[in-house]
């Protein structure tokens, strides 16, 4: 009988010892060979993926499907992100329809009402803040005082004034009047 071509895969040298002598041998793997190569893993049964080879363990497989399931999660966020980088480009850009409050070399602004302007050169300014809570949605008032500095001893108890932040000018005051919006009556 003639001898078929083998793989390299299939050389003697290749395979386990038992196998080996058995393909030598002209015989096939019988009686308890065939059932020590059947709990090793080596049987001819097809395996549950179809791309795992045949002795895959059940490890080796669930690891292939991950790998190929992140492969394909990966390829759909490539795909969203051009899609999504085309539909942005398409856009015109948006016009700011405001200045930012605050951000690198912008002072803040507060408005408030002055409760005191005994000290010299210095005002108290209380400021509300109305604000509606995260969770529970219910409207909370609160305030804060400030110190700021009025120059010119301009704004007097009950006005309305606009305080802008500064440098620390001493331990409490670290803002400075603006304008007095409205007088007190």
């Amino acid at each position: 009988m003639p001898e078929t071509p083998q793989t390299p895969e299939e050389t003697p040298e290749n395979l386990p010892e038992e196998v080996a002598t058995a393909a030598e041998s002209g015989g096939d793997a019988t009686g308890s060979e065939a059932a020590d190569a059947q709990s090793a893993g080596t049987s001819d049964a097809p395996a549950a993926a179809p791309s795992a080879p045949a002795g895959a363990t059940r490890r080796e497989r669930l690891d292939q499907r991950r790998a190929h399931t992140a492969a394909e999660r990966r390829r759909y966020r490539t795909r969203l992100k051009a899609k999504r980088a085309e539909q942005r480009a398409a856009q015109p850009t948006p016009e700011v329809l405001h200045a930012p409050e605050h951000g690198p070399g912008r002072a803040k602004v507060r408005q408030g009402i002055v409760i005191s302007d005994k000290a010299d050169k210095t005002i108290t300014v209380r400021i509300d803040v109305v604000r509606r809570h995260k969770r529970y949605h219910k409207i909370m008032r609160t305030s804060i005082k400030l110190h700021a500095h009025d120059e010119a001893n301009d704004a007097g108890a009950g006005d309305t004034v606009r305080i802008q932040e500064c440098r620390p000018m001493s331990r409490s005051k670290r803002w400075r009047l603006v304008e007095v919006v409205e007088r007190a009556r």
